[in-house]
């Protein structure tokens, strides 16, 4: 099951984007005095640093939970086994699971609403004890 970002924090991503985008084409082509200044395409690389976020948040979602797993997808991602945790901590728009060893913390305010009922119902499955 994968638990999806909202499609506003998706929206958002890409319009930064193309605003550097649009901001890069500007500064290379209207505003550039001196063909040279390799300053100019810093908005070109920072655009598609956006495009290549919004790229894999939309592919990859932002938590998998599958084969008893549950996992950030994030480039370095942590990944908790479902039956090793022994506390959900609900503080400050966070779920913060500790197991004996890590914890791994969720943002709720960066899921999509149906996506989040169905982890909390993922989550109520599990004999654990909420704080």
């Amino acid at each position: 099951m994968k638990i999806r970002y909202q499609k506003k924090q998706l929206r958002i991503t890409l319009i930064f984007g193309t605003l550097w985008f649009i901001f890069g084409i500007i500064q290379i082509f209207l505003l550039s005095s001196d063909e040279g200044d390799w300053i100019n395409y810093l908005w070109m690389v920072l655009s598609l640093a956006y495009f290549g976020m919004y790229a894999y948040q939309h592919y990859n979602q932002y938590l998998t939970l599958e084969n008893g797993f549950i996992k950030k997808g994030s480039p370095f991602a942590k990944k908790i086994n479902l039956t090793e945790i022994r506390q959900i901590k609900h503080f400050a728009g966070d779920y913060i699971l500790k197991t004996d060893n890590s914890q791994l913390e969720i943002n709720i305010a960066l899921i999509d609403p149906a996506s989040l009922s169905e982890l909390n119902m993922e989550l109520k499955k599990l004999d654990v004890e909420w704080v």
